[in-house]
Protein backbone atom coordinates (compact mmCIF):
# COMPACT_ATOMS: atom_id res chain seq x y z
CA UNK A 1 0.00 0.00 0.00
CA UNK A 2 2.82 2.40 0.90
CA UNK A 3 4.58 1.61 -2.40
CA UNK A 4 1.34 2.37 -4.27
CA UNK A 5 0.97 5.70 -2.42
CA UNK A 6 4.54 6.70 -3.24
CA UNK A 7 4.07 5.83 -6.92
CA UNK A 8 0.75 7.69 -6.95
CA UNK A 9 2.34 10.74 -5.35
CA UNK A 10 5.18 10.73 -7.89
CA UNK A 11 2.65 10.54 -10.72
CA UNK A 12 0.54 13.34 -9.26
CA UNK A 13 3.62 15.48 -8.72
CA UNK A 14 4.75 14.82 -12.31
CA UNK A 15 1.34 15.83 -13.66
CA UNK A 16 1.42 18.94 -11.47
CA UNK A 17 4.85 19.88 -12.78
CA UNK A 18 3.87 19.22 -16.41
CA UNK A 19 0.72 21.31 -15.99
CA UNK A 20 2.73 24.09 -14.43
CA UNK A 21 5.26 23.91 -17.24
CA UNK A 22 2.59 23.87 -19.95
CA UNK A 23 0.98 26.97 -18.49
CA UNK A 24 4.21 28.86 -17.94
CA UNK A 25 5.07 31.45 -20.58
CA UNK A 26 8.64 31.63 -19.40
CA UNK A 27 9.21 27.95 -18.55
CA UNK A 28 12.88 27.97 -19.48
CA UNK A 29 13.33 31.18 -17.52
CA UNK A 30 12.33 29.58 -14.22
CA UNK A 31 14.70 27.92 -11.80
CA UNK A 32 14.17 24.17 -12.11
CA UNK A 33 15.74 23.58 -8.71
CA UNK A 34 13.07 25.81 -7.14
CA UNK A 35 10.31 23.87 -8.91
CA UNK A 36 11.87 20.57 -7.87
CA UNK A 37 12.22 21.72 -4.26
CA UNK A 38 8.52 22.70 -4.12
CA UNK A 39 7.41 19.45 -5.75
CA UNK A 40 9.47 17.26 -3.43
CA UNK A 41 8.31 19.21 -0.37
CA UNK A 42 4.66 18.87 -1.43
CA UNK A 43 5.06 15.16 -2.14
CA UNK A 44 6.66 14.53 1.25
CA UNK A 45 4.00 16.53 3.08
CA UNK A 46 1.23 14.56 1.37
CA UNK A 47 2.91 11.26 2.24
CA UNK A 48 3.42 12.34 5.88
CA UNK A 49 -0.08 13.76 6.15
CA UNK A 50 -1.92 10.74 4.73
CA UNK A 51 -4.33 12.85 2.66
CA UNK A 52 -4.86 13.23 -1.10
CA UNK A 53 -4.61 16.31 -3.31
CA UNK A 54 -7.08 17.98 -5.65
CA UNK A 55 -6.31 20.31 -8.55
CA UNK A 56 -7.93 23.64 -9.33
CA UNK A 57 -9.79 22.11 -12.27
CA UNK A 58 -11.07 19.20 -10.17
CA UNK A 59 -12.19 21.42 -7.29
CA UNK A 60 -14.01 23.77 -9.67
CA UNK A 61 -15.77 20.75 -11.21
CA UNK A 62 -16.77 19.46 -7.77
CA UNK A 63 -18.19 22.86 -6.85
CA UNK A 64 -20.05 23.15 -10.18
CA UNK A 65 -21.49 19.64 -9.66
CA UNK A 66 -22.52 20.66 -6.13
CA UNK A 67 -20.56 17.76 -4.65
CA UNK A 68 -21.24 17.44 -0.95
CA UNK A 69 -18.04 18.58 0.78
CA UNK A 70 -16.57 20.87 3.38
CA UNK A 71 -14.05 23.39 2.03
CA UNK A 72 -11.75 24.91 4.64
CA UNK A 73 -9.65 28.04 4.14
CA UNK A 74 -6.75 27.98 6.62
CA UNK A 75 -5.61 31.57 6.06
CA UNK A 76 -6.01 34.39 8.64
CA UNK A 77 -9.54 35.82 8.74
CA UNK A 78 -8.81 39.55 8.48
CA UNK A 79 -5.83 39.43 6.12
CA UNK A 80 -7.14 36.89 3.65
CA UNK A 81 -10.41 34.97 4.15
CA UNK A 82 -12.51 38.10 4.65
CA UNK A 83 -11.16 39.62 1.39
CA UNK A 84 -11.29 36.52 -0.81
CA UNK A 85 -12.01 32.83 -0.48
CA UNK A 86 -13.24 29.91 -2.57
CA UNK A 87 -17.05 30.04 -2.71
CA UNK A 88 -18.60 28.06 0.12
CA UNK A 89 -15.37 27.81 2.11
CA UNK A 90 -15.36 28.21 5.87
CA UNK A 91 -12.37 29.58 7.75
CA UNK A 92 -10.20 27.82 10.32
CA UNK A 93 -6.74 29.31 10.68
CA UNK A 94 -3.66 27.11 10.98
CA UNK A 95 -0.07 28.30 11.40
CA UNK A 96 2.61 27.84 8.74
CA UNK A 97 5.12 25.57 10.53
CA UNK A 98 4.04 21.93 10.77
CA UNK A 99 1.80 21.50 13.81
CA UNK A 100 2.80 18.47 15.88
CA UNK A 101 0.08 18.90 18.52
CA UNK A 102 -3.19 20.73 19.05
CA UNK A 103 -4.40 22.06 22.37
CA UNK A 104 -7.78 20.72 23.54
CA UNK A 105 -9.67 23.92 22.72
CA UNK A 106 -8.36 24.06 19.13
CA UNK A 107 -8.92 20.33 18.62
CA UNK A 108 -12.54 20.56 19.84
CA UNK A 109 -13.25 23.59 17.63
CA UNK A 110 -11.75 21.83 14.59
CA UNK A 111 -13.72 18.64 15.29
CA UNK A 112 -16.91 20.69 15.59
CA UNK A 113 -16.22 22.28 12.18
CA UNK A 114 -15.38 18.93 10.57
CA UNK A 115 -18.58 17.36 11.88
CA UNK A 116 -19.47 13.80 12.88
CA UNK A 117 -19.32 12.17 9.40
CA UNK A 118 -15.80 10.71 9.15
CA UNK A 119 -16.44 9.80 5.47
CA UNK A 120 -17.29 13.38 4.48
CA UNK A 121 -15.21 14.88 1.67
CA UNK A 122 -13.02 17.61 3.15
CA UNK A 123 -10.91 20.01 1.07
CA UNK A 124 -8.32 22.17 2.82
CA UNK A 125 -6.44 25.04 1.21
CA UNK A 126 -4.31 28.07 1.97
CA UNK A 127 -2.60 30.70 -0.17
CA UNK A 128 -0.36 28.81 -2.59
CA UNK A 129 1.73 25.64 -2.99
CA UNK A 130 4.60 26.69 -0.70
CA UNK A 131 2.22 27.63 2.13
CA UNK A 132 1.87 24.78 4.61
CA UNK A 133 -1.27 25.91 6.44
CA UNK A 134 -3.29 23.57 4.22
CA UNK A 135 -0.93 20.69 5.04
CA UNK A 136 -1.57 21.26 8.74
CA UNK A 137 -5.35 21.35 8.30
CA UNK A 138 -5.48 18.27 6.07
CA UNK A 139 -3.03 16.32 8.22
CA UNK A 140 -5.01 17.06 11.39
CA UNK A 141 -8.30 16.08 9.76
CA UNK A 142 -6.70 12.70 8.94
CA UNK A 143 -5.24 12.39 12.45
CA UNK A 144 -8.73 13.00 13.84
CA UNK A 145 -10.09 10.06 11.83
CA UNK A 146 -11.48 11.62 8.65
CA UNK A 147 -11.01 9.42 5.58
CA UNK A 148 -11.73 11.57 2.48
CA UNK A 149 -9.38 14.48 3.04
CA UNK A 150 -7.90 16.50 0.18
CA UNK A 151 -5.39 19.29 0.15
CA UNK A 152 -5.84 21.90 -2.54
CA UNK A 153 -2.19 22.98 -2.86
CA UNK A 154 -2.63 25.81 -5.39
CA UNK A 155 -4.85 27.62 -2.91
CA UNK A 156 -6.50 30.96 -3.47
CA UNK A 157 -3.68 32.11 -5.76
CA UNK A 158 -4.26 29.27 -8.26
CA UNK A 159 -8.03 29.66 -7.87
CA UNK A 160 -7.84 33.32 -8.91
CA UNK A 161 -5.28 32.65 -11.67
CA UNK A 162 -7.85 30.29 -13.20
CA UNK A 163 -10.34 33.21 -13.23
CA UNK A 164 -12.65 31.38 -10.84
CA UNK A 165 -15.07 33.46 -8.74
CA UNK A 166 -14.26 34.31 -5.13
CA UNK A 167 -16.50 35.15 -2.20
CA UNK A 168 -15.90 37.95 0.28
CA UNK A 169 -17.18 38.60 3.77
CA UNK A 170 -19.44 41.67 3.71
Amino acid sequence: MLKFRVILMLLVTSVFLMTTAANSHAFWGTKELDTEKSAVKLSREVTRGGYDIVSTEELKKWIDEKKSMLIIDTMPYEDSYKKQHVPGAVQFEFPIPEVTSLDDKTKEAFLKMLGPDKDRTIVVYCGFVKCTRSHNGAMWAVKLGYKNVYRYPGGIKAWKEADNPVDKVK
